[in-house]
């Protein structure tokens, strides 16, 4: 139904119009006892259950980070069948993104390109709605929604000061959040990618596990997992300084791989677009990557695949590169919640 009859209608309209329409209608759809209607069938069960960074995520699907922003869906879209539900990227303070018009379709390539510039309202707002939700450590997982927490800094903050903004994020979500993803890779704030560079990330990473361990101390619970979201544009080189700095700050994994810069072999009329590249241009590159960091850190680094996944068997490809779990974004827009339940599908029988 979804890519008959809805895609094309949505798909007539502009797309963060047609965002803040989806959400509308999500919300309202699950109000009315609807929601079942769109939701993908058989993701809750015990053969899809992963385990990773120390949690037990429901199935190995997630919603990538950049969906929903601000934590206003999140109930919403894991009714539809994601394990769980990264929420961000958020900043300290409000801010407007980049400006409009700043998201775009590339339909003959299956791919977005956003500019968005962490537009959020900022992490206080999130934090209002993830109460509801319920404190990690003492909410039971089978009444709550597992939430990662996408952290980032303000545009106008200076590289030398963002430390402070991510420990800001950091300790405003600890108790509402089961994991956290640092995100230096995105294209879309000026200067934000000079985070990745060793010594700087170094001190990001350390800064926040000394933080972990103050808030894990005076709350008397677990450490929360800490990971780190990168680019698919990294050299070989620089994947290995990524490596390295894993082990020595001894964060809990990687996301692999945020939006990229490139525009290789793109033949959609709005390809040129400033900003970062997402959908099924990234398929190979970001299993490339997988496959490269599971091998050169002898799968010692539990990753979650993200880029280009439209299919089940894209999924799988990831998954048997290295990844424990895989997250959608451009591809849960092109095909729908059917893409879940044919993830999940795949994944059930493979463990039976």
């Amino acid at each position: 139904m979804y890519k008959q009859l809805i895609r094309p209608i949505l798909f007539c309209f502009n797309p963060e119009k047609v965002h803040h329409i989806t959400f509308k209608a999500l919300r309202g759809l699950h109000r009315l006892g609807l929601g079942s209607l769109f939701a993908a069938r058989q993701t809750r069960h015990e053969s899809l259950q992963r385990k990773a960074f120390g949690l037990t995520f429901p199935n190995p699907v997630g919603l990538a980070a950049g969906f929903d922003k601000d934590a206003k869906l999140y109930k919403e879209l894991s009714g539809l069948g994601f394990g769980f539900i990264e929420i961000g990227t958020l900043t300290p303070r409000p801010q407007p993104g980049n400006p409009k018009k700043r998201l775009f379709r590339l339909k003959q390539d299956g791919a977005i390109i956003n500019r968005m510039g962490f537009n959020n309202e900022g992490v206080d707002a999130a934090v209002a709605r993830l109460k509801k939700n319920g404190k990690v450590a003492e909410v039971p997982l089978n009444k709550r929604v597992l939430i990662g927490g996408n952290i980032g800094k303000n545009k106008t903050t200076p590289n030398d000061q963002a430390v402070s903004d991510y420990e800001y994020c950091f300790t405003a979500l600890f108790e509402y959040v089961d994991y956290f993803v640092v995100n230096v890779s995105s294209p879309n704030t000026p200067n934000l990618r000079e985070l990745q560079d060793k010594e700087p990330l170094t001190q990001l990473l350390n800064t926040l596990q000394v933080l972990n361990k103050k808030h894990s101390e005076a709350l008397k619970q677990t450490t929360k997992p800490i990971l780190l979201k990168i680019a698919p544009d990294l050299s070989e080189s620089q994947l290995r300084d990524i490596i390295d700095i894993v082990a020595e700050t001894k964060i809990n994994g990687l996301i692999a791989t945020n939006t990229s810069i490139g525009r290789d072999g793109l033949t959609s009329e709005n390809r040129n677009e400033v900003g970062g590249l997402s959908g099924k241009p990234l398929t190979k590159r970001a299993t490339d990557v997988i496959r490269f960091l599971t091998k050169e850190s002898d799968g010692t680094i539990p990753i979650i695949g993200v880029g280009g996944i439209h299919s089940a068997a894209d999924a799988e490809e990831k998954l048997a590169a290295g990844a424990c779990l895989v997250q959608l974004y451009t591809g849960f827009i092109y095909e729908g919640p059917k893409l879940i339940e044919a993830i999940c599908n795949t994944q059930r029988t493979a463990t039976t």
